[in-house]
């Protein structure tokens, strides 16, 4: 089961040992503890007994090293197992980053009540489906489940992509022309099934009673007590079904009320499944969905018996054809290089570009090549492993390769590992991959440092209360990438059916899957939501574009507030006062880091595509360095005139007015996105690169800077594929803009050029401005990590950090004193963490009596009431203040 572990049976009784002894006096097995001792140092018999009644409900932790966020250490109920290996469920090693092929594990025991029901209640690993990073489950089907799962639900003559029947059999069956097989139910099928009277993958009609099925999938009449709601039906009588057997077998794990899955299920189709239940079901029903797609997978991987063999690579017919063609062209390339008609830097572009195309076009011919049930080409399209790239280079060409320096070498490896490389290809393609793994063991190093600096920088957001009541949402466009950034979070303003003045959604309400999909259908698809006509007017962009709470403008004076962080990703539900968001935050973008690439391709080394990728952007944005291959931005908004001078060309906006223009030279080789005579706003990109984030908080302010930044980052971990929910990245964010500095400090108790906090700044200003004073003067500024981190208000916390003389040196000159907000504040000094139940408003909480009051008559309490005899402190105690039992 998900929330079972393996324990090696001396391993288990080498934990439980004193708990083991003590059973074995109370049993009267042994006299004495020390004799306890002895029976268990010698094994007997009678002390396996014990041991398997002691570890029943006993919860272990186990961790694997690297931690790199919660789902690390996760508690499971342990089992003895023979042998001297940990075992694990496979659904749970997605979160560990953990594979059996040696993997080492820590095992720890909580011993009192409290971490034993803490271990159950949050650290069990059933109740762990979802990831903190993202909200989706972590725990989804991977690999030889995956495949099984493939290849049960494969269905003969279907489409490779969706599964659905071969076109005009449905036709062919309705008029009776193909003769289909029919049962009268899922049982009746799975008998003829076990019979072999019927092949898995084979298309039958079959009766579905009291499941849900989607409209398109039923096959004939709806039956007359059908019932239907979005696009579903359910009938008791049931409904016939053009599907396959195998199918039929998949849907007797998931639940009656998720629709019946009539597809070919690939990794996706799994993970929105998992996803779907986690919804609408319970965490127990989860988990239980989950064994059982596991079994299913694992039971049909095996009985399909896939395997690959080198018979199954096969290299399309039409490649030779493709390269000579090629090659042709190359060629031309190369003699105009030698004439003179062009460039190197053009040269090495175009045979790029030329190999590129061809690589592209063999892999083509390669996927059109394979048969559905090829062993490779079904790993790779159901997700199960690797890719169609990877097998591009068995079956396919190598194509282009890097040298070292990350620039692409322009002669291509015509040859696939099937063929065999020659020599020469051989060396090209080694050259690159030595680079590849030297990488990796540098970035590993790098992304550790990263994710050590986001933590101290977020450490103190810790939710402290329920609302700010910040007024000002965070602008979003429905529709735009937008799933992502709106799930999670609460609405700050009304969102109203376009056109008319209907409520749509109420300010305050927290977005789910379900008002992401409300949203997209009425102010995307135009949609009305009552009738589902088509909106007239259609929605106009502005009404698109719906405003929610954001962490960047919370008000909270200390940490952060729990409407604008929005729910919590990892239960499902809004977040709870006491919940370290910071911390989280911090390892949902450090975790993936080691994912990131290091590279910097340069295409030929043409200036301006060598801007940074991968973590080093990463850590160039968190850092708020001026980045490698700036771009240039328009201060004002005005016209555009470019003019070539010594030393390259000068871009003018001219505002119109005077003293209302702004220049720049920029190189020649700088691509420009501007033309002569073009009308430009203020903050547009003048030339192609990556903006400096302090030159756009002098241009355009703080919020479009807190923008720029979330969707740069954001834009890096698109690009490897991962997912993280922006509101992680707004919380470092706001970490990053938190100071001011004073130019002018007014009747302020502030100095000019000192550096204080935002809020403390306007507090401070709301304060002088009541007393008929002159507020402070001052502009915000933007601060790298590590010195954010330096200038955060305690000393405690900076110094443990880094340079901890000259932080200390600096704290004792200034006298500063520490609040202890944060968590390595009280964690230095020994004390409990402000965060969960270490909470001061947690700490003042009663536990309740466990027998119940003596029974007391309504009239003898009115007496009592009456003469003043009454005893509230007792009373107390019971409603833990509250009032009412």
């Amino acid at each position: 089961k998900l929330d079972q572990c393996g324990l090696p049976k001396q391993m288990a009784l080498e934990l439980f040992k004193p708990f083991v002894m003590k059973r074995l006096v109370d049993l009267n097995f042994a006299q004495n503890i020390k004799s306890a001792k002895r029976m268990v140092e010698r094994a007997r018999p009678q002390v396996w007994d014990v041991l398997e009644e002691v570890i029943g409900d006993h919860p272990v932790l186990l961790n694997r090293a690297p931690t790199l966020h919660r789902l690390g250490i996760q508690a499971f109920m342990p089992r003895l197992v023979e042998g001297k290996a940990i075992q694990i469920h496979p659904l749970v090693c997605a979160a560990f980053n953990a594979d059996f092929d040696g993997d080492q594990m820590a095992v720890h025991l909580p011993l009192s009540a409290e971490a034993q029901a803490e271990a159950r209640i949050l650290m069990l690993s059933s109740n762990n489906i979802l990831s903190p990073a993202h909200g989706r489950p972590i725990a989804t089907p991977s690999q030889d489940m995956v495949l099984g799962s493939y290849y049960l639900t494969f269905a003969v003559g279907a489409d490779d992509q969706g599964g659905k029947p071969p076109e005009g059999l449905r036709e062919s069956a309705a008029e009776g022309k193909t003769p289909l097989a029919s049962y009268s139910g899922a049982a009746e099928l799975i008998m003829a099934l076990d019979a072999h009277a019927v092949h898995l993958q084979q298309w039958v009609l079959v009766k579905l009673r009291d499941r849900v099925v989607g409209l398109d999938d039923i096959f004939g009449e709806l039956p007359a007590d059908a019932e239907t709601t979005d696009g579903v039906v359910r009938s008791s009588k049931g409904v016939r079904v053009l599907t396959t057997p195998g199918r039929v077998l998949f849907n007797e794990v998931l639940p009656a009320d998720l629709p019946f899955v009539n597809e070919l299920v690939g990794q996706k189709v799994l993970a929105d499944l998992v996803n779907r239940c986690a919804d609408n079901f319970s965490r127990a029903l989860t988990a239980q969905v989950l064994d059982d797609m596991k079994d299913i997978g694992f039971r049909y991987a095996t009985k399909a018996g896939v395997t690959i063999s080198i018979a199954d690579v096969e290299a399309p017919a039409s490649k030779g054809a493709i390269l000579a063609e090629h090659e042709e062209r190359a060629q031309k390339v190369e003699r105009q290089f030698r004439k003179g008609v062009i460039t190197n830097d053009e040269r090495k572009q175009e045979l790029v570009e030329i190999w590129t195309e061809a690589t592209t076009r063999v892999a083509h011919a390669m996927e059109e090549n394979f048969d559905q049930l090829n062993p490779l080409y079904m790993m790779a399209n159901s997700g199960a492993r690797g890719n169609m790239t990877q097998i591009r280079q068995l079956a396919g060409m190598r194509g282009l390769v890097a040298n070292p320096r990350g620039e692409i070498i322009e002669r291509p490896i015509k040859a696939n590992y099937r063929e065999g490389l020659s020599v020469l290809e051989y060396f090209i393609a080694t050259h690159g991959a030595r680079k590849g793994l030297a990488d990796t063991a540098l970035r590993t190093a790098d992304s550790g440092y990263l994710t050590r600096r986001l933590v101290d920088i977020a450490q103190d957001l810790i939710i402290r209360e329920e609302d700010c009541g910040s007024e000002r949402g965070l602008p979003i466009t429905v529709g735009q990438r937008d799933s992502q950034s709106l799930y999670g979070r609460v609405l700050s303003d009304t969102v109203h059916v376009p056109g008319t003045r209907r409520q749509l959604l109420k300010a305050g309400t927290e977005i789910t899957d379900a008002e992401v999909r409300l949203l997209r259908s009425v102010l995307v698809r135009g949609e009305d939501p009552q009738s589902g006509e088509p909106l007239d007017p259609q929605p106009t962009d502005a009404q698109r574009q719906i405003k929610v709470r954001t962490v960047l403008n919370c008000e909270a004076p200390v940490g952060v507030c729990a409407n604008c962080y929005g729910r919590a990703l990892a239960e499902g539900h809004m977040v709870h006062i006491g919940e370290s968001v910071g911390i989280i935050a911090a390892q949902s973008i450090g975790e993936p880091g080691t994912q990131l690439t290091m590279r910097t391709f340069h295409t030929g080394g043409v200036a301006g595509e060598d801007i940074t990728h991968g973590l080093p952007r990463v850590v160039e944005l968190f850092e708020a360095r001026t980045p490698k291959g700036k771009a240039e931005i328009a201060h004002l908004s005005g016209t555009v005139s470019l003019e070539e001078t010594e030393k390259g060309i000068t871009i003018t906006v001219d505002g119109g007015g005077e003293d209302n223009s702004f220049s720049v030279t920029v190189s020649r080789r700088a691509r420009m996105r501007v033309e002569d005579g073009q009308a430009v706003r203020v903050g547009e990109q003048l030339t192609d690169g990556s903006i400096d984030p302090h030159e756009m908080l002098e241009v355009l302010g703080a919020r479009e800077t807190q923008r720029l930044l979330v969707r740069e980052v954001q834009e890096v971990y698109r690009s490897q594929g991962v997912s993280i929910h922006d509101k992680h990245i707004e919380l470092i964010v706001r970490q990053m803009l938190r100071r001011v500095t004073i130019n002018e400090p007014g009747d302020t108790t502030f100095l000019p050029g000192e550096l204080v906090d935002r809020l403390r700044f306007a507090d401070e200003n709301r304060r002088v401005v009541d007393d008929g004073g002159e507020p402070a003067n001052g502009r915000q500024i933007l601060m790298g990590i590590t010195k954010a981190s330096l200038a955060t208000e305690s000393w405690l916390s900076a110094a443990s950090f880094q340079e901890t003389t000259r932080v200390l040196t600096e704290a004792a000159i200034e006298g500063r004193s520490d609040s202890l907000l944060g968590l390595k504040e009280n964690v230095i000094i020994g004390k409990l963490i402000p965060a969960g139940t270490g909470m001061r408003q947690y700490r003042a909480v009663r536990p309740l009596p466990t027998e119940m009051p003596e029974q007391v008559l309504p009239e003898e309490l009115l007496a009592q009431f009456s003469d003043g005899t009454y005893d509230y402190e007792s009373d107390e105690g019971w409603t833990m203040g509250e009032g009412g039992y």
